[in-house]
């Protein structure tokens, strides 16, 4: 997956629906595996996080799992720019 792809996926995750929880959760498999993305475990737990919101009950097991990789600080990055990601969807 390229960049432009991955942009369409984050556009398209703003979306209101039923979909979305499965978008963000395909991000946080892109991003917790890398690929033609590099793996960062700060983004892949954002994106569990926000699909775990929206009702993708596989988002929190894989959620769980990354947190135990990670540290505090790494976890509460990941917690925070969900919260941004989510304030930025509300305009």
């Amino acid at each position: 997956m390229g960049l432009n792809e991955l942009n369409a996926l984050e556009t398209a995750a703003r979306i209101p629906g039923d979909n979305s929880g499965h978008i963000c959760f395909k991000l946080g498999m892109f991003y917790s595996v890398g690929g033609s993305v590099p793996a960062d475990k700060v983004a892949a737990h954002k994106w569990f996080n926000l699909a775990a919101v929206r009702g993708n009950r596989d988002a929190i097991t894989y959620r769980r799992e990354l947190s135990a990789e990670m540290s505090e600080l790494e976890i509460a990055a990941a917690q925070r720019a969900a919260r941004e990601w989510i304030a930025g969807s509300a305009h």
